[in-house]
């Protein structure tokens, strides 16, 4: 087949599972946690490499910030052939016990973002695929980490979240996300909503996990917040939990 417009990529790659970050800059530091990493191409947002796992290929590819992004790799990859997705990326922690540091698993999304309208009517559930959730929680759960399993708040607007005060919208913007906190929202982040609807349409599997780098409502209420940036824990469970997925249905 033809390289993808975007992602630059065909199906030489032969990858069913993919990993995939955000940012670019992490790329290469996840396919090191692969047997036999390959450095595959760059175009715009997306870089890409390939290894093997469990003797399997597996894909890592950035899908840079944001939904639109997010959503066209997701799109291209399946028409390569990939089958299963992971979404490994960062988060702010929205409920007061999530702090930095600690991973959170998306089982759904609130869709406060434009691009998931674009597939279906908003009353669609954002979700994330049970089998692969589950591989998320167990890796987690073998690397001893301190983990929530909830519902994220996806955006598009980073400066709309953190600084609402100066946007027109503004307490229409503040009124919801407290509203997503008294729902029990865990965290707010920007692409996991994309990534499950276009799944969904696509008829595909996909979870999410994340690092807390910190939580803005612990910091308000005079709470420790401790921040953290280092994704290497988020990076090595979303490897394992791919393992997993690959022997269990080996």
């Amino acid at each position: 087949m033809d390289k993808m417009y975007h992602i630059g990529l065909d199906d030489s790659h032969g990858a069913k599972y993919a990993i995939l970050p955000g940012d670019p800059g992490r790329v290469e530091k996840i396919a090191g946690y692969l047997q036999n990493p390959v450095f595959l191409g760059q175009n715009r947002e997306y870089t890409s490499w390939s290894g093997e796992l469990a003797g399997e290929r597996v894909l890592v590819m950035s899908t840079g910030m944001g939904g639109p992004s997010t959503a066209i790799g997701v799109e291209e990859l399946y028409q390569t052939g990939v089958r299963t997705m992971i979404r490994v990326g960062t988060c702010g922690g929205m409920a007061e016990q999530v702090m930095g540091g600690d991973l959170v698993i998306a089982n759904g999304a609130i869709r406060m973002e434009g691009t998931s309208k674009e597939y279906v009517d908003i009353a669609f559930p954002a979700v994330a695929d049970f089998q692969v959730t589950k591989a998320l929680e167990q890796a987690a759960i073998d690397l001893g980490a301190r983990f929530h399993l909830g519902i994220v708040q996806c955006k598009d607007s980073f400066y709309g979240q953190h600084s609402p005060d100066r946007m027109p919208c503004g307490k229409e913007l503040e009124e919801k996300w407290n509203m997503w906190i008294k729902a029990g929202c865990l965290a707010s982040e920007m692409e996991s909503a994309a990534l499950y609807i276009a799944a969904q349409i696509l008829g595909i599997r996909a979870g999410c996990i994340l690092n807390v780098i910190w939580n803005q409502e612990r910091k308000k209420k005079g709470l420790s917040d401790p921040h953290c940036h280092d994704t290497s824990l988020a990076i090595r469970a979303a490897v394992h939990a791919v393992e997993l997925l690959i022997k269990k249905e080996r």
